[in-house]
């Protein structure tokens, strides 16, 4: 493959369909046709009995359907296709003939359904064919072969239907393709260089052309006496349209710039921002409508040609042009700083500059259009268009630039972090980028000859910005309704309501990005087309009206079973010998059920038909036995907690060294909830599988043991007195059996006993254990027991008293010396 044909496809698939762009110049794009007329159906009248009219949508019944006209409409199309010197126009208009033979075939085809389902049904019930050489009763047999004839007359014209539909379809693909090829090849048609200076004199010649023809137009109708008399009776309408005019244009856009502006920065009642948002349009329809009354005047002059009428016809929509956009600007990049951050974080220099770009960008594109509408009718030469298209393709491709400049400028004060910027500040970087590559590739390819191409890249470009820059505005607006129903503050306007509206929104603005970008009306309409014809799954075809037959029906029921939950739980469990745990079970219990069976009942009633995908189960159930095993296992530890039924929520648990009460028991884990007020997420299976210590399964009375130490010199039978005391003392333990004092050994130096206590709810534990410690060390106290190591101070002791005789013997040997040194 040539350089030059790899460069061609890589752009065909990027740049394909750009050509429809609105802004682009249409003779630098492949022919485009209109929209398709709405066939007008025929009705199940015979029309056999006449010849179908070209494009006249054909009956959906197979029986009343015509072939002979769709054979010869199909007839032609294959040899306008192959012939592939058809226009663009005509290929548009057999492609709806076709699309609309289509759609009659798909409706024949799901026609007698309910017919052929019974006397499959009733086949099926006749139990299976015999063998060959084996025999059936004759009755059997006779009315097998009835049910089958009768089968076969009405599958045959739903056959015929299906092999219609797949020619049609065809033929709409090969149309399709054909369209997107011409365009593509248009998209890569080298045209004479803008820059080369050989070309420039044509152009001049061209633009003098023009303005000669216009001249010329004015010249003449005034020396058309006709014409002056009609001037002179629409003399006073003229006058009164154009005054009307030049105020509607020179003061009106400023009269509604103030208001605006007025009641946003001095807005703190609710509302205020959406009235002043809705007030500022004004700022387009007033000027609009003025230039629409001078150039009504002009018209009226009888004073423009032919050529003349073409440029007023555009005059309005240019102005409109130039107004939205200053008007976007004006809402992108506000004046004030207090209202920037609501769209762009930027300087007030950087917000002027924005101003500034928007409303040139909208002059250059409203200026493309008017010199496309003068010049396109004097079939001008393909050298002089693509010098004349240069510079204000240059001029938007600097506009451009610097627009994207700006967006990244945002995105560059909001954070230098790019991890830490938030989802739209990335998008507007990324928008930026984009802007601004297509503003530095359009005028290159432009330059080297390929005119199409950036024409096709550089005005789409700011056109989607324009479209960017209203979404971004309208969402703000949903918001700020959202909040006004809502009285919600300014807090709540990025809440989940207003972001999943936007959302919506931006996927409703999809289509529109299309067409802007080239997309024919009759590639929105496939695609529309291919939603509504639905996809096969099996032997059934599902559409999205399928998919929302369904979610109906599935809503329907998971509500129906959360009423039931709702009944079971507040009204008929309590009211039974069930303890909580065994009501939660049945609750939850019911739930499962309910939703599988809603599933069930919403695949029935929709008509989807899963055998289709058995086999593709069977291959990957095994890759998901291994994939999702612990997740199965979980599901099915949880099914078995919820039948069996060995812990139940507010039980007393204990797995491994997480202790606290059971909170919940899902399918997948259970929540238990420790002492120290922490949620633990327990997998089913560990519930299961391991070892788990409940202590209030099926009572709540429980054993405490409280370890008390005292040391050798207390007598022993005292302290078991003491502690019988306090055991028999405390109101939570029961007398039967009685509580125990033990003398369980010794330590090191202790003697150690324990207290056996049965508490009649052990959720008091940790309770009576401290009330059982205080008492303890109050009678202890008491009884001058003391919590010291008696042992260890008798050695103490017996160390402190030889130090002293050591001492005294010492002072004693000393004195005796004293006495003995004496004269």
């Amino acid at each position: 493959m040539t350089g030059h044909r790899l460069l061609r496809l890589i752009l065909a698939l990027v740049l394909t369909g750009a050509a429809g762009f609105a802004a682009a110049d249409t003779s630098l794009l492949p022919e485009t046709a209109p929209a398709p007329p709405t066939a007008t159906p025929t009705g199940p009248a015979n029309v056999t009995s006449r010849p179908a009219l070209a494009g006249e949508v054909p009956a959906s019944e197979p029986s009343a359907l015509n072939y002979d006209d769709w054979d010869r409409l199909a007839r032609r199309a294959e040899a306008m296709i192959a012939g592939g010197v058809a226009s663009g126009l005509l290929l548009e208009q057999q492609r709806a003939q076709i699309a609309d033979w289509r759609a009659a075939f798909l409706a024949a085809e799901g026609s007698n359904a309910t017919r052929i389902s019974t006397l499959r049904g009733q086949i099926a019930a006749l139990g299976p064919a015999p063998a060959e050489g084996a025999t059936e009763a004759e009755e059997i047999a006779l009315r097998r072969k009835e049910l089958t004839e009768q089968l076969v007359r009405i599958q045959a014209p739903i056959l015929a239907a299906e092999e219609a539909y797949s020619r049609a379809d065809g033929l709409v693909g090969e149309i399709d393709r054909l369209l997107r090829e011409r365009q593509a090849d248009e998209l890569m048609r080298l045209w004479p260089m803008p820059v080369n200076p050989a070309n420039w004199p044509e152009a001049i010649k061209s633009l003098g052309e023009t303005a000669a023809n216009l001249w010329n137009e004015l010249h003449k109708n005034w020396g058309d006496t006709k014409a002056r008399k009609e001037l002179v009776n629409n003399l006073p309408v003229i006058l009164g349209l154009i005054m009307f005019g030049v105020a509607m244009v020179w003061r009106g856009r400023r009269w509604f710039e103030r208001w605006p502006n007025r009641l946003q920065e001095n807005a703190s009642a609710r509302g205020r921002e959406i009235w002043a948002l809705l007030a500022s349009l004004g700022q387009i329809v007033v000027p609009v409508t003025g230039v629409f009354a001078l150039a009504s005047a002009a018209t009226l002059t009888a004073l423009p040609g032919p050529l003349g009428m073409v440029v007023l016809g555009k005059l309005t929509g240019a102005a409109f042009t130039v107004y939205a956009a200053r008007w976007l600007g004006f809402r992108v990049f506000p004046k004030s700083s207090q209202l920037s951050a609501s769209h762009l974080t930027l300087k007030d220099d950087d917000r002027a500059e924005g101003r500034l770009y928007a409303t040139a960008l909208g002059l250059l594109l409203a200026l493309e259009a008017v010199r496309r509408a003068i010049m396109d009718p004097l079939r001008s030469p393909e050298s002089a268009t693509a010098v004349l298209t240069f510079p204000v393709l240059v001029l938007s491709g600097i506009v451009l630039y610097r627009m994207g400049r700006l967006l990244r400028r945002h995105a560059i004060v909001q954070d230098h972090d790019e991890e830490q910027r938030s989802f739209r500040d990335r998008l507007i970087a990324l928008i930026g980028r984009i802007v601004m590559g297509a503003a530095i590739f359009g005028p290159l390819l432009s330059a080297v000859g390929y005119v199409s191409a950036g024409v096709s890249i550089v005005y789409p470009a700011s056109v989607s910005l324009a479209v960017v820059a209203l979404l971004f505005i309208v969402q703000k607006l949903v918001a700020d309704v959202f909040a006004l129903f809502t009285r919600a503050g300014k807090e709540h306007r990025e809440g989940l309501g207003p972001v999943l509206i936007g959302f919506v929104l931006t996927l409703a603005t999809l289509p529109l990005f299309a067409l802007i970008w080239g997309a024919r009306i009759s590639d929105i309409t496939e695609v529309l087309t291919r939603l509504r014809e639905g996809f096969a799954v099996g032997n059934t075809r599902i559409s999205p009206t399928d998919f929302l037959f369904f979610a109906v029906i599935f809503a329907l029921g998971y509500a129906a079973t959360r009423l039931f939950q709702g009944a079971l739980k507040g009204s008929i469990l309590p009211k039974t010998s069930l303890d909580l745990g065994g009501q939660n079970a049945i609750v939850a219990g019911t739930g499962y059920l309910g939703i599988f069976l809603a599933g069930l009942i919403a695949i029935d009633a929709t008509g989807i038909d899963l055998s289709g995908l058995a086999i593709v189960a069977g291959a990957l159930s095994v890759g998901i036995g291994f994939g999702l095993q612990n997740i199965v296992s979980n599901f099915v530890s949880g099914i078995i907690l919820l039948i069996e039924r060995p812990i139940s929520e507010g039980d007393w648990i204990e797995v491994g060294p997480v202790q606290g009460i059971v909170k919940s028991i899902s399918v997948r884990s259970t929540r238990i909830q420790t002492f120290d007020r922490a949620d633990v997420i327990v997998p089913n299976t560990d519930l299961v599988a391991g070892r788990v210590t409940n202590w209030t399964r099926f009572n709540l009375t429980g054993r405490l043991i409280v370890s008390v130490a005292v040391p050798f010199t207390v007598d022993s039978r005292k302290v078991e007195a003491i502690l019988t005391e306090i055991a028999l003392a405390q109101p939570q333990g029961v007398r039967s059996p009685p509580p125990q004092i033990l003398f369980t050994g010794f330590g090191p130096e202790v003697m150690q006993f324990e207290i056996r206590l049965i508490l009649r709810d052990v959720n008091h534990a940790p309770d009576v254990k401290s009330e059982i410690n205080h008492a303890i060390a109050q009678k202890f106290a008491e009884a001058g027991i003391e919590f010291s190591n008696g042992h260890r101070d008798f050695l103490l002791r017996q160390a402190a008293e030889a130090a002293a005789l050591s001492l005294d013997e010492a002072a004693l040997s000393a004195l005796l010396l004293a006495k003995e040194s004496a004269p």
